[in-house]
């Protein structure tokens, strides 16, 4: 039994949760706070789950509007709407897809025959969608179907992959899909699914509120794919486009330092650290996507050789401009180009060409701090000084540093 729980009052998801597992130890439930958590989104249909459990105290009838919203979007699971308190003396109309339980107290009894109700009557409506010969094309992803997924739509394409915006019927969410363009053959193996199955073991690994969630990895009719985490709030490049007040700065970059921290602690670069690689949680805070470029501090070359560039030139440190070795002090100088330019609002370093821009980097003096910036100065030039040896030597020696600037003199 798969259950999506929605209240505003946390005692009352707990509720629900434990009556429910009492029926089915094993079963999933997730829980979302109304209110606090962002709201579902549009195309949302919460296809993979057997029910909706929407519950609310008097007053009433938001919660009632609410369900009756979700209960007309096409193909929404079964909502079971719990109104904790008493049964008005002229019931409202019914309405399809939503079945009504009153109630002080939450009758055990009548709430699992309810679910057991509304479940069967959503399998039910599954399968008559399934006996329409139009129905694996919701699965299908260019010439791709992978089963469990609803394609929604393509929201972008790469040299190695296509992006599409997709409702994982497992995760209950959702995702971004991305999908490999082929699988090849071991004695063919490209540097481009190499790194595409990189991204996913490294960060599969990471449980860290600043890293971006895999939720499935596997191969469909030939095309690997990997599901993760969408973010409807956009990226920091987006985000950069209005001023950000320097506090904000410093509590973004302490943010992804943090997440540095955690991918470097496993041996782990990023190598390609830029604003379109941080994206917002709708709740502000920022997460780390797109290890396709990352690489195992020791691990064998095989991937990239020992002389190749990549990542993006106005965010690539000295060392990395030029094929140099690069370890974690590299990646700390991209995210101080980043600080300089949420602080400043411009890029430190530009250029006509590529070369000219990589040129400064490793031989032209950081422009001159503005005084209203006085205070991160230091935290800037020892982020972006052109020897790795004068920068921070680590991301946690980066986070004793914000911390010190944090902590009221």
């Amino acid at each position: 039994m798969r259950l999506l729980v929605m209240a505003e009052r946390d005692d009352h998801r707990l509720l629900v949760r434990k009556h429910v597992e009492i029926e089915w130890p094993d079963g999933i439930i997730v829980e979302h706070s109304r209110g606090p958590d962002p709201d579902l989104e549009q195309h949302f249909a919460a296809t993979g789950f057997d029910a909706v459990v929407v519950v609310a105290a008097s007053p009433t009838a938001k919660a009632a509007e609410y369900a009756i919203g979700l209960a007309r979007k096409p193909e929404f699971a079964p909502i079971l709407l719990l109104l904790l308190e008493d049964a008005p003396s002229a019931l409202p109309p019914e309405v399809d897809g939503i079945h009504r339980l009153y109630g002080r107290k939450l009758d055990r009894g009548r709430l699992i025959k309810m679910i057991k109700t509304a479940s069967s009557e959503h399998r039910q409506a599954l399968a008559l969608l399934r006996a329409n010969p139009e129905y694996e094309n919701r699965y299908r992803f260019g010439t791709v179907i992978i089963r469990g997924h609803r394609c929604i739509r393509q929201v972008g394409s790469g040299g190695m992959c296509k992006i599409y915006l997709a409702e994982s019927e497992r995760a209950g969410t959702l995702v971004v899909l991305k999908v490999f363009n082929q699988v090849p053959d071991v004695s063919e193996r490209i540097v481009g699914f190499d790194r595409f199955l990189q991204e996913y073991e490294i960060v599969a690994g990471l449980k860290h509120e600043n890293i971006v969630r895999i939720y499935d990895l596997g191969v469909a009719d030939d095309h690997a794919y990997i599901a993760m985490e969408h973010f409807p709030a956009g990226d920091l490049r987006a985000r950069m486009k209005e001023p950000i007040v320097p506090a904000t700065a410093l509590k973004l970059l302490e943010q992804i330092a943090s997440a540095l921290n955690a991918i470097h602690s496993v041996g782990i670069l990023h190598r390609d650290l830029k604003p379109a690689n941080v994206m917002l949680r709708v709740d502000g805070s920022v997460c780390l996507i797109d290890f396709g470029l990352a690489k195992a501090n020791e691990a064998d070359t095989s991937l990239t050789g020992t002389r190749e560039i990549f990542g993006t030139p106005y965010y690539m440190s000295p060392e990395q401009g030029h094929a140099e070795i690069i370890d974690a002090r590299s990646d700390l100088y991209s995210l101080g180009i980043m600080f300089y330019e949420m602080l400043t609002g411009r890029k430190p370093f530009t250029g006509a060409t590529a070369m000219e821009v990589i040129y400064k980097h490793k031989r032209a003096d950081l422009p001159e701090i503005a005084p209203q910036f006085a205070r991160y100065e230091g935290l800037l030039r020892t982020l972006l000084a052109k020897s790795p040896d004068a920068r921070f030597q680590s991301a946690r020696e980066l986070l004793t540093a914000i911390a010190a600037i944090k902590t009221p003199a």
